[in-house]
């Protein structure tokens, strides 16, 4: 295949009436601005930017179509996960609307990802960072720029939004971070509270063992693309050896967490987070901070959050809705602080929130019932922290909790994307075998913020992890899952310096959960649950370990106050008209498919053990170009009661480009378990690769053990593979 020239250009007309293209309500409000009138769009489909040491990273660009000598503010998003296949159907709904409303829009591929370049090293490392700051001078120097960008990204795009805002490049003027974290140990994949998250330490370093060693697209790079993939594979970093050896929030973790240095930030910032979504908390420490920087810095720039009800999506394509039209939401913040257009953006409430209702388990999976709510500063005079005294509650269950009771199995996903079988089920038989504490309630309570808990245990060894949840208990007895967290007692005094427990002697722990948003309803109660188990949440001790809760514990609400319901009432239906709904989606090349997530429990009563398998898959084909792309992903966790070391994590990726498309989707069981690759080749002289990879977490009582292998298949017969093992000590965990 011949490769594509540097610069591939396409032109998007601008429909004839804005309601051929977009189905938005009456009351879009931030749409207005460029919907009644949109744009046509110029697409530079590929593009190469040059850094400093010859690596060059690939780009599409998104421009205006009336640039004529005009120059225009950009948004940028850089992240690591292919603009030719993987996100190039999201990107079809985000970048062409930020070019109708007049703005320069460019997604650029990190190096050593999709057609870029180089190597990736590591997440956020300096070199990311200074590759981010190059490509935002280069975008500064382009004739279309006016010098002014904006940074947007979802997730890992987030995060080195915040990043690169605490650089300071003199060519940023606004970020906006979704579903992203400002502290990486605190709240990311790996850790909580201390505590290895299980079902994440090793998930999400699978699935980037494999993304690394993903090729470049030949139609692209041209000869010489199977050679950089074999070195691809060869060179890529296996993530989790660096993960699992840094168990402490030591300097790694500390480089890019932009909250050691809030002072840095000189930008405005939009927070967007979801209630489903574990990165949740930082919507609410990214204010904090900017308003305890503004008692000594009055010029200190405004950050604004918006919490909806769904998980670790762009809000336009949430999951579970309700979603908003978040594209024009965006739009009004950079026309805000990139055009100068004073539209509201800084008299608007520091915090929109979404409070959902008490609703039976299972019943809102595709939406949750409840209200937005405003309030105008972080923290808010009408949210206050209360104490709720267990002497008033109801206690029930045991005080003495054992590390290898098989609990947390109906917990769903601790990174969740919308899908039901990631979702918490009813967490009452997880409740009967954890110590809990209810409370009646007042009617109509409603909490916004930050939980915390003050807990009192004595541990039988020199370590141990817990898990506290919060839940709503409907009259009929079913429990919903509302927040938690995890904490690894050896981090009692602090994250970057633990010690060992003591055994039988009292340590007290005092650590938030995941920030929440949640209203009861009459006749429900408030539950407390503590275990010293939650597989495959949280990763247990490498020894049956006795926890005994020995003091009553303390735990902090966020009540918020309802000073007039019909002002409130009103506030919302204000904010549901603003917000308004995510508009039909444009037309596009991507046809993208796959059935459920799955997630199953295999219980051996004999022996004591159960093993939950999450399943999820899917195919898409672009028209554009024929390029077939399937990805499948098998997570599996084992462990018995009986043996305090039997956890392990087994992690299956599968990962296939073919073009020209394959005409029916091959089967995840024949991908996984097909023995013979040829078999899964067609007679056409196309391109066809696959990547498997396997990967394996366990441990004993000293360290854990990590294995990952990689087998490269192209035209159906194997390529190149890798396997590597790596030793890792436990640091108290």
């Amino acid at each position: 295949m011949a490769p594509t020239s540097s610069h591939q250009h396409t032109r998007t007309a601008p429909p004839a009436d804005a309601t051929e293209a977009f189905s938005v309500s009456s009351n879009c409000g931030p749409a207005d601005r460029y919907r009644t009138n949109p744009r046509g769009v110029d697409v530079i489909e590929h593009t190469r930017i040059p850094l400093s040491d010859g690596v060059e990273l690939a780009a599409r660009i998104w421009l205006p179509d009336d640039l004529k000598d005009k120059q225009v503010p950009a948004v940028l998003e850089y992240i690591p996960y292919r603009k030719n296949d993987m996100t190039a159907g999201r990107d079809q709904t985000i970048h062409p609307e930020f070019a109708r409303a007049g703005y320069a829009s460019i997604r650029v591929d990190m190096r050593g990802c999709g057609d870029s370049s180089g190597i990736m090293t590591d997440e956020y490392s300096e070199t990311e960072l200074d590759d981010g700051l190059q490509v935002l001078r280069w975008i500064a120097a382009q004739q279309w720029s006016n010098g002014k960008a904006g940074v947007i990204g979802k997730s890992w795009g987030g995060f080195n939004g915040l990043q690169l805002a605490a650089l300071q490049p003199p060519e940023l003027a606004a970020i906006i971070t979704i579903c992203s974290t400002d502290d990486r140990f605190a709240d990311d994949v790996h850790y909580n509270g201390g505590a290895i998250v299980g079902d994440q330490m090793l998930s999400w370093a699978s699935t980037m063992w494999g993304y690394n060693a993903r090729p470049q697209d030949p139609a692209v790079m041209g000869e010489g693309w199977a050679q950089d993939w074999k070195r691809r594979i060869d060179e890529a970093p296996v993530n989790i050896n660096d993960w699992l050896s840094h168990q402490r929030r030591d300097a790694y973790w500390k480089h890019a967490s932009v909250c050691d240095t809030p002072e840095a930030i000189k930008v405005p910032i939009l927070a967007v987070g979801g209630l489903l979504d574990e990165y949740r908390t930082t919507l609410f420490r990214l204010m904090e901070n900017a308003n305890h920087q503004r008692e000594t810095n009055p010029d200190y720039p405004p950050v604004h959050a918006l919490l909806g009800p769904w998980a670790h999506n762009y809000p336009h394509q949430a999951a579970p809705g309700p979603g908003i039209d978040f594209i024009a939401e965006a739009v009004r913040w950079w026309d805000q602080w990139m055009s100068g257009i004073d539209n509201g953006v800084k008299d608007q409430p520091q915090l929109r929130a979404y409070v959902p209702d008490s609703a039976p388990v299972h019943s809102d999976r595709e939406t949750r019932p409840g209200r937005w709510v405003a309030e105008s500063s972080w923290p808010s005079p009408g949210i206050e922290d209360v104490s709720w005294d267990v002497q008033d509650s109801t206690q029930a269950g045991p005080r003495q909790l054992r590390s290898t009771d098989l609990i947390g199995y109906n917990a769903g996903s601790w990174l969740q994307f919308g899908e039901a079988a990631g979702m918490a089920g009813d967490q009452a038989a997880d409740d009967a075998r954890s110590y809990t504490a209810d409370w009646d309630l007042p009617a109509g309570l409603e909490i916004v913020g930050t939980p915390s808990l003050k807990a009192t245990l004595t541990s039988s060894s020199d370590r141990g992890v817990i898990a506290a949840r919060l839940c709503d208990v409907a009259p009929d007895g079913t429990s919903r899952l509302v927040t938690m967290g995890l904490f690894n007692l050896t981090h009692h005094s602090s994250h970057e310096h633990p010690e060992p427990l003591a055994p039988g002697q009292d340590v007290t722990i005092d650590f938030p959960l995941l920030s929440t948003a949640h209203r009861f309803l009459p006749g429900h109660r408030l539950r407390l649950s503590i275990s010293a188990s939650f597989w495959p949440m949280l990763w247990p001790s490498p020894e049956e370990t006795l926890l005994t809760v020995t003091d009553d514990p303390e735990l902090r609400l966020p009540v918020r106050s309802v000073d007039s319901a019909e002002a409130d009432a009103e506030t919302s239906l204000e904010l549901t008209d603003h917000l308004g709904v995510p508009p039909t989606p444009p037309v596009s090349t991507i046809d993208a498919s796959g059935p459920p997530m799955t997630r199953t429990l295999e219980t051996d009563l004999v022996n004591r053990s159960a093993t939950v398998t999450t399943v999820s898959e899917g195919w898409q084909t672009n028209s554009s170009d024929g390029l077939f792309y399937y990805t499948l992903e098998r997570d599996s966790y084992e462990r018995s009661e009986t043996d305090p070391l039997s956890p392990t994590a087994i992690c299956e990726r599968v990962i296939r480009y073919r073009r020209p498309a394959l005409a029916d989707p091959v089967s995840s069981q024949a991908l996984l378990q097909q023995a013979d690759a040829d078999a899964l080749t067609k007679d056409d002289q196309g391109w066809d690769v696959e990547l498997r990879t396997r990967s394996t977490m366990s441990g004993d009582t000293a360290n854990f053990l990590v294995t990952n292998e990689l087998v490269a298949y192209k035209d159906g017969r194997q390529f190149h593979s890798r396997t590597t093992t790596k030793t890792v000590p436990r640091d108290l965990n």
